[in-house]
């Protein structure tokens, strides 16, 4: 008998029967769990954050959990950004303005007045004229990774009172993002600041005269349009501009193909809310019952859109970030308005 064999028998003599007869079970490892926020209420982000969770959680083979909440569950939209930052949070789907993003791309998440025309827009934008290198470069700074961006509806108006004119905005208390409402208020419009899902009953008590947070689709999914009455054409933003960004240490925790798959699941959502809002936006228009159309003819409401020049001269002083993001928005403009329709509203 060799030495190897008769120490092997002498310890299943002292370990007895019971462990020569247990077999050898590999742990199941556990998922990698995460908390995902959304800015947006459930009704909203059944739509837009929703079907990415769901696409990660049912393709991640078990590898991954993600427990998605909406708009103010955890904590409030506008210390999204702080919670990201401290973990408390593991990633975020929201525009820049309203998670108060401490970062010089903050004004320009969510409705920059003007520098989009169609949701189309902003993935375009990212891709093609250099913003998601900025937008990368600056989120690394802050210990947060920024993951992708996409348009979504345009900024119009949904209010009890009727606007025909520019001049009818003045006095409106709206609820609507910080930047908008900087920018509105040149106008006379009261930006109030208020929890997401208090807008609705706001209207109903008189404390909003409504909103200009959204465009039509949104407006119909949330509930908004049986509080309001009007809807305008006339816009201040063609698309919403947002995000989605990752603790930069549970990113980097992260197998890569987990990684990949994430990446898949955003890019998967952004083509999904392409044709939701694009069609949902027609049709809503043409077929909706619940709020009457009103529009400030186009030659008047120039004076909103020259304003608007003035206001991105302003903020292009503000820091050379700031300079260059305007300068590419009006690039891009130049581009799109010597090309004409559809890339123009004209």
């Amino acid at each position: 008998m060799t030495t190897t064999r008769r120490k092997f028998l002498q310890t299943a003599a002292v370990a007895g029967p019971a462990t020569l007869a247990a077999p050898s079970i590999a742990r199941a490892q556990e998922p990698i769990r995460w908390r995902f926020q959304t800015y947006a209420g459930a009704a909203l982000g059944e739509q837009v954050t929703k079907p990415i969770i769901d696409y990660i959680n049912a393709a991640s083979n078990g590898e991954m959990e993600i427990e998605l909440f909406y708009a103010d569950q955890i904590v409030p939209t506008g210390e999204l950004f702080q919670a990201l930052q401290r973990g408390t949070i593991d990633a975020v789907h929201s525009d820049d303005d309203s998670m108060a993003s401490p970062t010089p791309l903050r004004v320009f998440g969510g409705y920059f007045p003007f520098a989009t025309k169609h949701i189309l827009d902003v993935p375009v934008l990212f891709n093609q004229y250099g913003l998601k290198e900025i937008w990368d470069e600056e989120y690394s700074k802050v210990g947060v990774k920024w993951l992708s961006a996409a348009g979504q509806d345009p900024c119009n108006f949904n209010t009890t009172r009727e606007i025909t004119s520019v001049s009818d905005l003045d006095g409106l208390k709206l609820y609507t993002f910080p930047t908008a409402g900087r920018f509105l208020s040149r106008f006379g419009v009261v930006p109030v600041n208020i929890p997401y899902e208090d807008a609705e009953v706001a209207v109903q008590t008189g404390e909003l005269d409504g909103m200009a947070w959204s465009g039509i689709t949104e407006d119909y999914t949330v509930g908004w349009a049986d509080v309001t009455d009007y809807f305008l054409t006339n816009n201040i933003s063609g698309a919403w501009i947002g995000s989605f960004f990752v603790n930069q240490e549970r990113w980097s925790e992260l197998p890569d193909h987990l990684k990949e798959l994430v990446m898949a699941a955003i890019e998967a959502g952004h083509t999904y809310r392409n044709q939701w809002y694009w069609g949902g936006e027609a049709r809503l228009r043409a077929t909706g019952e619940k709020l009457e159309l009103r529009t400030v003819p186009a030659e008047e409401w120039a004076e909103v859109e020259n304003a608007a020049k003035e206001f991105w001269d302003e903020i292009a002083e503000e820091g050379e970030v700031h300079q260059k993001v305007v300068s590419i928005f009006r690039e891009y403009n130049d581009i799109i308005n010597q090309a004409g329709p559809p890339y123009t509203n004209g």
